[in-house]
């Protein structure tokens, strides 16, 4: 399959064969969308608009606190927090809609300019994926090198495979997705094993062998959760 605009960004995410792929997909995908806010965007009237609207949920809110740009995420809080005063707490009428108003404050609190934008595109790259997996040998020859999927993305990759392969190809690739976690799951089970023996007095010692075991807790939280 010749590689196009859509097509090159995937073959980049799966080239390094480390973690899983549609983790590392989205965390790019979160990465320039906080950069884009964070920088020039932040200015733009349309932009500012959907920021106000949308607000920011508490994990974006710490990524663009990590861009060490203080000024402008407090100019966009500035205009957020004012379009959420103006549309939940000001007293327009004499008989204020109090079911519009709550409904409202739902939409604010569930809703994060970042998280749709990355939706949006991770709803674009899983369509791309499908079309490269059907398509290229290649493709699949590198999906099946990957070092896992993470629980949460296997079952995401699963379910959206019933309707973007074809029948010669599904079963191919859920057998792949399975293999993926299946057996990186059982690495995991090893190396928490192989930590929570290390508690027993007979493995201590200057000479005690952790192996791999040592970050076991935060590789299984992370293949459990997708973070």
């Amino acid at each position: 399959m010749r590689e196009s605009l859509l097509t090159i960004p995937i073959s980049e995410v799966f080239e390094p064969k480390c973690g899983c792929p549609i983790c590392r997909m989205r965390n790019e995908l979160e990465k320039k969308t906080v950069e884009y806010i964070m920088g020039a965007a932040m200015m733009e009237p349309d932009i500012r608009i959907e920021t106000n609207r949308l607000g920011f949920c508490k994990s974006h809110f710490d990524m663009m606190l990590k861009q060490r740009n203080r000024l402008s995420l407090a100019l966009m809080l500035q205009t957020h927090l004012e379009a959420v005063k103006n549309d939940i707490f000001a007293k327009k009428a004499l008989f204020p809609a109090r079911a519009k108003k709550l409904k409202s404050l739902a939409r604010i609190n569930e809703s994060c300019f970042v998280c749709e934008k990355v939706n949006w595109g991770m709803e674009r790259f899983m369509v791309t994926l499908f079309e490269m997996y059907k398509n290229s040998e290649e493709f699949r020859r590198l999906f099946s090198e990957q070092e896992f999927l993470c629980l949460p993305h296997y079952d995401m990759l699963a379910s959206l495979a019933q309707d973007s392969l074809d029948k010669k190809s599904l079963p191919r690739f859920l057998d792949a997705c399975s293999e993926l976690s299946g057996k990186y799951i059982q690495t995991l089970y090893d190396d928490v094993s192989h930590y929570c023996s290390m508690y027993d007095y007979r493995n201590t010692g200057a000479d005690a062998d952790w192996g791999n075991s040592k970050d076991s807790i935060e590789r299984s939280i992370s293949f459990l959760t997708s973070r």
